[in-house]
């Protein structure tokens, strides 16, 4: 299909309304990332998505956008609750991937001579890995139904943190409404072993530096400050929230034929948010995004132990506290402006983040004058950034920002370049330590398979949906 994008504005592209799209697309890139986002592809499942029932304002595209399962990575779609729809493909196959940042009173230039066996001690005590699993001892099945429900809290309640950890998580790391009845003996069966678990793939622990400060009045309030250590911890819901996806998708094949809902692409296929498959995924999917906030609480509490036994220091000192924990891979029910009127929507934001302004009242009073912070991983090998929501981004983008840099190469393409180069040294060599489960991951993962992450970043920035804050760059990886 060929795809028109018109420019309407600096960094703003269209594309018109035609055939059944039932509102038209529209993608935030600059000039220097909307020729990756051609070439991709993408911007056919940005019209795609425009199909959907009850979709409302625009189908819609971050600047890190690439080829996703129906949805781009990089979409936000929000459909009426009343008469609308919601679609598995719309969240994705790990439900609740997301980002921890954990700030820290360690500094850089301490840091940098012990890293060595500090990430050692971090990669013996976090599994990772493909089907990592023994973080805490295999749980029963009603214990882990207990999890599904209470999500970050259940960690905070096993030891893992401390209860003030859950102000700083999105919804307090508990998604309410979760019905572990609606979720496959299958998916429970995979769920059992997994807690507190990294994985494999894009997921991993980064300790960071604080390296550029650009708005000192936010990162004072965040508690960052230039020559800082920071952590942060990208994982997910592991093989549990795969497997609701996956029991998901098929519901909603057999749901899109029952209600007769016609759409061009197969992998859009959905359910009327109201209806018994529209719920019972939604049931599902909360249990999927409280067990990744349980997972991230419980690694972030193996990390913090990991330093302090690395460093022989005192919880005082080291000075580990969670800035935010944002989801990346969610649907959910939140309340709108759509043509000067409030309007309850499922907002589907898939590869893509909240970025609520200030004064917004889910955020914690800390950040009620700066807006939420917006978590925005780069690659292992550049930097990443922390920034702001803002109110521009709820009248734009449902309160929605970018969550990383965006892919330009596959996977096996990665292999492929990466075959004969030596990879771990060239990371070294920019001082950057690496320890991995496999050196194939980290081959699909080198700087060259991503966009710029400064330029999808300052893209947000010049439209005012999200506001830089401070810029990350890695001391040591831990990949699976």
């Amino acid at each position: 299909m060929s795809i028109k994008l018109n420019k309407v504005a600096p960094n703003i592209y269209e594309i018109p309304k035609s055939g059944g799209m039932q509102v038209p697309g529209r993608i935030f890139a600059s000039d220097k990332l909307i020729d990756h986002i051609r070439n991709d592809n993408a911007a056919e499942q940005v019209a795609n998505v425009a199909y959907l029932p009850g979709i409302v304002k625009f189908s819609m595209a971050m600047p890190d956008i690439h080829w996703g399962y129906g949805f781009p990575i990089g979409g936000v779609a929000a459909t009426r609750v009343e008469d609308g729809v919601i679609s598995p493909g719309g969240v994705g196959y790990d439900i609740n991937c997301g980002v921890r940042l954990v700030r820290t009173d360690l500094t850089a230039d301490y840091i940098r001579p012990r890293i060595k066996p500090l990430l050692t001690n971090i990669f013996n005590n976090v599994p990772s890995g493909v089907g990592s699993s023994g973080a805490i001892k295999k749980l029963s099945e009603k214990e882990l139904k207990n999890l599904l429900v209470k999500g970050a809290g259940w960690a905070i309640e096993n030891g893992f943190g401390e209860s003030d950890d859950l102000n700083y998580i999105e919804d307090q790391g508990q998604l309410k409404d979760a019905i572990p009845d609606y979720v496959s003996s299958r998916a429970l069966k995979r769920g059992l072993s997994q807690p507190g678990t990294l994985g494999s793939g894009n997921h991993f622990v980064e300790v960071s530096e604080v390296k550029e400060i650009f708005d000192p009045s936010s990162a004072r309030i965040f508690g960052l400050h230039e020559g800082q250590i920071v952590v942060q911890i990208h994982t997910g819901s592991r093989g549990f929230g795969y497997q609701v996806c996956d029991d998901y998708i098929k519901t909603a094949r057999n749901a899109a034929q029952k209600y007769n809902i016609q759409l061009p692409d197969r992998q859009l296929v959905c359910a009327p948010v109201q209806s018994e498959e529209g719920q019972q995924y939604i049931g599902a999917m909360r249990c999927a995004a409280n067990y990744a906030f349980n997972n991230r609480q419980v690694i972030a509490s193996l990390i913090k132990d990991s330093l302090l036994k690395a460093l022989q220091t005192n919880p005082s000192d080291l000075g580990f506290k969670t800035v935010w924990d944002i989801a990346h891979n969610i649907a959910k029910i939140e309340t709108h402006q759509v043509d000067g009127q409030e309007k309850e929507l499922c907002v589907h934001r898939k590869g893509a983040t909240r970025a609520f302004g200030p004064g917004n009242p889910v955020l914690p009073d800390k950040y009620q004058e700066t807006g939420q912070p917006v978590l925005i991983p780069g690659d292992m090998g550049t930097a990443s950034y922390v920034c702001a929501g803002t109110d521009r981004a709820m009248e734009m983008t449902f309160g929605s920002s970018c969550h990383g840099a965006g892919r330009v190469m596959s996977r096996r393409q990665a292999k492929k370049e990466s075959g004969k180069r030596k990879i771990f040294k060239e990371l070294e060599d920019q001082g950057i330590l690496v320890m991995a489960q496999s050196k194939g991951t980290v081959a699909e993962e080198m700087p060259f398979v991503y966009k710029n992450v400064g330029h999808v970043v300052q893209t947000m920035h010049d439209l005012d949906i999200t506001r830089k804050v401070a810029r990350l760059v890695p001391i040591g990886v831990i990949k699976g």
